[in-house]
């Protein structure tokens, strides 16, 4: 790779960065010496591509020290432990915290096309890719998409006891 840089304004730059000067002072003091238009940019571009840093300015890193970049295993504990309230869990711990709802019913498997009008249409499958989605096909609950046992699923136990049975009175209109 070809630099416009000469020699000596190299040599002057690393001279300059050794001394603690910031880059616009290095740019200031490389164009008066040598009649040159070098901008800040220009002469952190040639420091970085010399391998050179300036530790005064910025500290026991240096300037292009890499910023440390966390764990992500780290990331994702403290996202569980914040998610499961409590300190450090393990995934067979995490999982052992999670208690999924299910029901002791065994689906029929059907497919969209062979569900009839009043089947269940709990969807099992299609977690994993090219897994066909079948539907549970259990005769289904009135007013409800799912057999009693997957409406329990459906909805949470607390709703049931607050909503009461439906009750819509009946007007009656006369006949013209």
């Amino acid at each position: 790779m070809q630099s416009t840089w000469e020699e000596a304004h190299s040599l002057a730059l690393r001279e300059l960065i050794e001394k603690g000067l910031a880059f616009s002072e290095i740019a200031r003091a490389l164009n008066e010496r040598f009649g040159t238009a070098y901008t800040r940019n220009a002469a952190i571009g040639r420091a970085r591509r010399l391998g050179l840093s300036n530790p005064q300015a910025a500290g026991a890193q240096g300037v292009f020290a890499a910023p440390k970049r966390p764990d992500a295993r780290k990331i994702v504990e403290k996202r569980a432990c914040i998610l499961f309230r409590s300190p450090k869990l393990t995934t067979l711990e995490r999982a052992a915290v999670l208690q999924l709802r299910c029901v002791a019913i065994t689906p029929r498997h059907l497919s969209l096309i062979d569900l009839e009008v009043n089947d269940c249409r709990y969807p099992y499958g299609g977690d994993v890719e090219g897994e066909p989605i079948t539907f549970c096909g259990h005769p289904r609950r009135a007013g409800s998409s799912y057999c009693t046992s997957h409406s329990h699923l459906t909805t949470l136990p607390e709703a049931d006891e607050k909503r009461g049975p439906a009750s819509t009175p009946l007007r009656l209109v006369e006949a013209a």
